[in-house]
């Protein structure tokens, strides 16, 4: 890890250890090293984002207002009908 993040693997073991903390630059490019939110890696979320679903997040955002709405028009129906035979 220590490697990925161009420090000497015994700082690691010491932010492991909470002896010390990471300054920005390094939690970032901790967080980006394991594929997670920099949220995550702090513990300011629960919440675990892959990060292919984050990418798509990112496409739809890039598109027009109208086929925006039609992803999530879809994306919502899909989901409702997911949710009804769940309950079934």
């Amino acid at each position: 890890m220590g490697k990925l993040v161009g420090v000497h693997g015994a700082v690691i073991g010491r932010y492991e250890r909470e002896e010390v903390k990471p300054s920005i630059e390094v939690a970032t490019q901790l967080a980006e090293a394991l594929e997670i939110s920099l949220d995550y890696l702090i513990g300011a979320t629960d919440v675990l984002l892959e990060k292919n679903i984050v990418s798509k997040i990112l496409d739809i955002q890039k598109l027009k207002e109208n086929d925006r709405q039609h992803v999530f028009d879809l994306l919502d129906a899909f989901l409702k009908q997911t949710k009804l035979q769940s309950i079934m």
